[in-house]
């Protein structure tokens, strides 16, 4: 058997290994307490279900747009060394404008107000 072979079988046997201990090894014991939905000691006064707002999820989705739009035009400085830099600017003005556009869009059809 050569290297490749024996090191794939020892990886499989030790991870099936750990695998069957993990299921084996803890103690499941559920009592009232760590049944209820909060373990800090204190009664539950309310339902921990508490449906979250679909205008949150938007916020959420419209900083993760923005967050990976300022990702994206981070290495912008450095597009002054290419062959053709006002190609590189003219399509990054393009991707800010739209982005902006739909900001504004978005800004004024009261998607981003808390109170409904």
């Amino acid at each position: 058997m050569n290297l490749v072979t024996t090191m794939l079988l020892i990886t499989a046997a030790l991870s099936s290994l750990l695998a069957l201990v993990s299921f084996w090894l803890p103690q499941m014991s559920p009592d009232n307490e760590k049944l209820s939905p909060y373990e800090c000691g204190f009664d539950p006064l309310g339902s921990a279900r508490l449906p979250f707002s679909l205008r949150f999820f938007l916020v959420a989705i419209l900083f993760l747009l923005f967050d990976l739009e300022i990702a994206l035009l981070l290495p912008l400085p450095w597009g002054d060394q290419l062959a053709s830099p006002l190609l590189t600017f003219s399509w990054a003005s393009v991707v800010l404008s739209l982005l902006t556009l739909g900001l504004i869009y978005e800004w004024a059809q009261d998607g981003l107000e808390w109170a409904e």
